[in-house]
């Protein structure tokens, strides 16, 4: 796999990590009891996005080496994908 596809793939799989842990333990400032004048009760109290990027980053990390390992032992192949295409159309 070249580095530039790798990278892609992590990038992707960061991004989508990230949209999943970005919800996880969020407590709004209507819950806390502590609206900021000129914010929504909605917003976040204390969205603790460094440690989220950290979780991100690992857990992605761990998604994308059995991407990567899953593509390189070409376990799944292309051909694998073009015979499950044909299949679908039937």
């Amino acid at each position: 796999m070249p580095v530039f596809s790798a990278f892609v793939v992590f990038s992707f799989v960061w991004f989508i990590t990230l949209l999943c842990v970005l919800p996880l333990r969020m407590k709004t400032q209507g819950e806390a009891g502590s609206v900021v004048l000129g914010t929504p009760s909605s917003a976040p109290d204390n969205p603790q996005m460094r440690r989220k990027l950290v979780i991100t980053t690992i857990v992605a990390t761990v998604i994308w080496a059995v991407i990567v390992a899953v593509i390189v032992s070409e376990v799944i192949s292309i051909e694998d994908m073009d015979v499950l295409s044909r299949w679908a159309r039937r």
